[in-house]
């Protein structure tokens, strides 16, 4: 549900720019010759690439969520028989509404189509249970690719990514090949396991894209994620199920992990690839102490929708502020990127 947050930066900026060039809208999707994502990002990047208009990212979020997270996790023992019997009806109910939603917007268009006709890449990061390996979903851009991902739909795509153990389904994807009388298929997690910071992933694919020597800029947004961290007293170390929600919690211990070390990995190796490369993450404001009660994954509540839009509208205030300052290398590289953009047609 945080990808509400995403959506509107980037809406709220995009929107400025817009208006100071003169244009309706940007083409956001089209500044990119790669869009890598995870998760909620891979519906938004997905989204972004298919021209799918920033206003209806954000709709999709206020309009859909409480009918894809229709049952929240329990918060302790006291709801947890419940949730054993009712939760895996929530969970299928709840990838139904969202793969209703995903087609709603992006239609049957598949990897290999986006490519061809937008010419814009992607990597999508999930997870094939049968062998519990990474998997990366991706339209046939690189040297040598062999097809495997062509005829998948960007719907399955985003329904793969994003099947976060626990609040979603795991998403069951038929080959895409299958011929009649056929039924063979594929079974995935949510790519945040372990790559929710896609930054790498973006790194190797921009590697491998570019002509000797080409400059490379990455650019990394996030979704607004609760500030890290916890002081732990020795005597409360032997934690249970309890104290970490039924697993959720470790999930979030890993998610929080990897956004920072990817961050350092990957900008130390910019520095040895033989040629121009840099990584910017935006929106660097810290999250307010007033925003924390409203960033459950889950959380769907109308307060906390219009709790991240306020915030990612603010933010996206001070970007535009920030691109006012002649110093601030990072701010002119970010906003070199919407004044780019093309227009949307």
């Amino acid at each position: 549900m945080r990808g509400t947050y995403t959506a509107t930066y980037l809406e709220q900026v995009s929107s400025a720019f817009a208006m100071r060039r003169g244009l309706t809208t940007l083409d956001l999707g089209g500044a990119f010759d790669l869009i890598v994502g995870t998760s909620t990002g891979a519906i938004i990047g997905c989204a972004l690439a298919a021209k799918v208009p920033l206003p209806r990212i954000i709709a999709l979020y206020r309009e859909h969520g409480a009918k894809i997270f229709a049952r929240h996790l329990p918060t302790g023992l006291a709801g947890l028989p419940a949730d054993l019997m009712r939760r895996p009806a929530a969970l299928a109910k709840g990838t139904k509404a969202l793969e209703a939603a995903l087609h709603a917007e992006l239609g049957d268009t598949t990897l290999a189509e986006i490519y061809a006709n937008r010419g814009i890449a992607l990597a999508i990061a999930t997870i094939e249970m049968s062998q519990h390996r990474s998997w990366v979903f991706k339209t046939p851009h690189l040297p040598g690719t062999n097809h495997r991902d062509d005829n998948y739909r960007l719907v399955d795509v985003c329904l793969a990514s994003s099947a976060a153990p626990l609040f979603r389904s795991l998403a069951v994807l038929d080959h895409p090949e299958n011929g009649e009388g056929t039924a063979g298929y594929r079974v995935f997690a949510d790519g945040g396991l372990w790559a929710n910071n896609p930054v790498l992933l973006g790194l190797i694919d921009a590697l491998e894209l570019a002509c000797p020597g080409q400059a490379i800029e990455i650019f990394c947004m996030g979704t607004c994620p609760l500030p890290a961290g916890e002081q732990i007293p020795r005597h409360a170390v032997d934690r249970g199920l309890t104290q970490w929600r039924f697993g959720a919690e470790a999930a979030v211990l890993a998610i929080d992990a990897q956004e920072f070390a990817y961050d350092n990995m990957a900008r130390m190796l910019a520095r040895h690839v033989n040629r121009p490369c840099r990584v910017i993450r935006f929106p660097r404001e810290k999250v307010p102490a007033a925003l924390l009660p409203y960033l459950g994954l889950d959380d769907t509540r109308d307060a906390a929708a219009v709790a991240l839009i306020n915030q990612a509208r603010t933010d996206a205030d001070m970007l535009n502020s920030r691109c006012t300052n002649p110093v601030d290398e990072e701010a002119k590289a970010i906003c070199s990127l919407f004044d780019d953009a093309p227009g949307l047609t």
